[in-house]
């Protein structure tokens, strides 16, 4: 059995497009693209979805034919056209929006973690995040841990995956939708991490004010006692309790944002959730 050289770029020019869009939205989706996991584990589950969705896409060899711009034997020569290359990124970028908003999902816990640490004065005890490699206050990346659970348990992954093959449709290879449109929808959705943020954290911030008022009354009527020695310990001990108190709440604060995560995605490539 013999293939030509146009017939194996014709196969591969129809699996390029949609494995470009997945392999962006694998690179930054949360927990997979962590550095724990091997970029190779991530090239090949992009390849293996890629392979199982493209037979029930809509057509797109119209678009799929730009990729190859001629009849030689040189594959480097005949193989993505400027066009071509144009097309490739384009749903890269969409993969990369979309696997981002996972990212904005994730990144909302930590805010919280890192605002909680920085009143009840345990911003001071510090983790390297596995993940980023950066130094993170340990309550942030406590956060990050169980919102990461939760969020695996629950197949928010396979949900996200199921969005973007889905996304095919609605949003279709070389669609003249808005993608202008689809990141201002992002960058939107971006600044409401920050009141979500404040939300789970409002709980610890005024109990511990009323806790510091009281230390101020205190440092007023018995001037003698130092404040600084006996309100810093009391302070992370408030701290720790008002954190085992309200992580109860943690899992109803994590299904609201994890539903208003999927609605934005569902907005970016005009899906109805």
């Amino acid at each position: 059995m013999s293939f030509e050289a146009e017939q194996i770029l014709t196969l591969i020019s129809l699996y390029i497009l949609p494995f470009a869009r997945l392999s962006g939205f694998l690179m930054v989706l949360t927990v997979i693209s962590s550095r724990a996991i091997p970029p190779r584990f991530r090239l090949l589950l992009a390849v293996a979805i890629t392979i199982v969705v493209v037979p029930t896409l809509p057509d797109y060899s119209e678009q799929s034919a730009f990729l190859i711009a001629g009849k030689t034997s040189q594959f480097a020569s005949t193989f993505l056209t400027a066009k071509g290359w144009l097309l490739v990124i384009e749903q890269t970028l969409i993969g990369i929006a979309l696997g981002f908003v996972s990212r904005l999902l994730m990144e909302t816990f930590v805010v919280g973690g890192q605002i909680i640490a920085m009143q009840s004065g345990l911003g001071f005890a510090s983790l390297i995040d596995p993940a980023n490699g950066t130094n993170v206050p340990a309550l942030g990346q406590f956060f990050l841990m169980m919102s990461s659970l939760i969020f695996l348990a629950v197949d928010g992954h396979l949900l996200m995956i199921r969005l973007v093959v889905e996304s095919f449709t609605s949003f279709p290879i070389g669609s003249s939708m808005d993608i202008y449109g689809m990141f201002y929808e992002l960058v939107n959705w971006a600044k409401w991490i920050f009141a979500a943020a404040i939300l789970i954290a409002v709980v610890p911030m005024a109990s511990l004010l009323i806790v510091n008022l009281t230390f101020g009354v205190m440092a007023r009527a018995a001037p003698q006692i130092n404040i600084f020695a006996v309100g810093f310990p009391m302070t992370l001990v408030s701290g720790l309790i008002l954190i085992w108190l309200t992580l109860g709440y943690f899992l109803p604060h994590f299904e609201r944002q994890f539903n208003r995560a999927s609605e934005v995605m569902c907005t970016m490539v005009n899906l109805q959730c």
